[in-house]
């Protein structure tokens, strides 16, 4: 059986340039970077030239790139060090409700440390407004954190006003751009943002490899101390076949992001015109237009979105949905309760992420077993076999 990844975002491919390009440091290339005789001349070099790479990628300069483990590590470091950094004098802090967990979870904990935290709020298809950025700066405001993309919903925020904003208000500004990095093209400086989260896997480097590119002249304190590497700023034995990998999958990115564009986003319509067509009942999260080329997120009403993704999963095709389950309760996806979606509704939430490892094919493939999967669901809902059906079938 032929499995079809529709969850990109979670698990994209290695490309094989990407492998080939790491073999040697897992192999014969094995110095450490920061050692100082002949083993490490060969390490040092690729781990510079892939900073380098992964700098150009978003328009930055290298000496701004910290590599990390992760998008969630680069994401925690950027939060906690900037709030660190300004622990002692101010603890006004201001995010989005649609940030990822590796976001929220740090402002918790701050909350709970004395940091307030205001949170934005975002209208129903996920975008922030900048002029409420602005009208909640004050004076002891440290860190602005908005994300270029949710993962969840996939619509893109105005970045580039709110990090004008920031800039004249002089205040630290942060977006993760993991969801987006090798699919929208980014120049840190036309952002104007001071900080920014990557993840090399999304854009088919290994799992397990990140970077925070911290503007010239940012504050920010270390999470993990004990060493100089990463300026010192990380410290601890670099990754250094998984950095190598991340740089190239950087460099590929770059040169055809254009192309890849314009592929996946004749993938998205597709699927996202498909669904809307064969599926009653069913709407789209997220702007329509302004998110990412390869996203599609729905929310099938009188279903579980679980269900609708083991269906799947038996015929060869993975996905992931906005709503998470635990063993206790059902809760629903904080992006979609920010953005107002019923609570009923939110369960049936799945979410598609394409890759250029995706063909057409495969597209109409899931439009043509889709229908019958939701159909076989409704059967078995106690919602469908509601009398009163009908007085939920027109709330969004």
């Amino acid at each position: 059986m032929k499995i079809i990844n529709f969850d990109h975002l979670a698990c994209s491919p290695i490309l094989p340039e990407v492998r080939e390009a790491m073999m040697p440091f897992l192999s014969e290339d094995i110095g450490n970077p920061l050692s100082r005789h002949m083993m490490a001349d060969k390490p040092r070099a690729a781990l510079e030239g892939a900073r380098e790479s992964v700098a150009k990628l978003i328009g930055a300069d290298p000496e701004e790139i910290i590599f990390t483990s992760c998008g969630s590590e680069s994401n925690n470091l950027a939060v906690k060090g900037v709030a660190d950094a300004y622990m002692k004098k101010r603890r006004h802090i201001i995010a989005s409700p649609i940030e990822h967990h590796s976001i929220i979870h740090p402002l918790k904990a701050l909350e709970k440390q004395g940091y307030e935290i205001s949170w934005l709020k975002v209208d129903q298809n996920g975008n922030v407004n900048p002029q409420e950025v602005a009208s909640l700066i004050r004076e002891d405001t440290i860190l602005i954190i908005v994300t270029l993309a949710s993962n969840e919903i996939g619509t893109l925020e105005p970045i580039k006003e709110i990090g004008k904003i920031a800039q004249q208000r002089n205040v630290a500004f942060h977006t993760d751009a993991v969801a987006c990095a090798g699919l929208v093209d980014i120049n840190v400086k036309e952002l104007h943002v001071d900080l920014l989260s990557l993840a090399g896997n999304v854009f088919y480097g290994p799992q397990g490899t990140g970077a925070l590119y911290v503007k010239t002249g940012t504050r920010i304190i270390p999470l993990i101390g004990g060493g100089i590497q990463e300026g010192g700023f990380r410290a601890g034995t670099h990754n250094l076949a998984g950095i190598v990998g991340m740089g190239q999958a950087a460099k590929i990115a770059r040169e055809n992001l254009a192309e890849r564009q314009k592929y996946l986003l004749g993938l998205r319509d597709r699927l996202i015109d498909g669904t809307l067509e064969k599926i009653p009942d069913c709407f789209l999260t997220g702007e329509r237009v302004n998110r990412l080329p390869n996203h599609a997120s729905f929310c099938i009403k009188f279903i579980e979105g679980e269900s609708i993704l083991l269906h799947l999963n038996f015929l060869g095709i993975a996905g992931t949905s906005g709503s998470t389950c635990s063993s206790e309760a059902l809760k629903v996806s904080h992006v979609l309760d920010a953005i107002g979606v019923d609570p009923l509704w939110a369960q049936g939430s799945v979410v598609f992420t394409l890759g250029v490892d995706n063909d057409i094919e495969d597209v109409e493939l899931f439009l043509k077993e889709l229908p019958p999967i939701v159909d076989k669901l409704r059967k078995m809902s106690p919602l469908t076999m509601t009398d009163n059906m009908n007085q939920f079938r027109y709330k969004t």
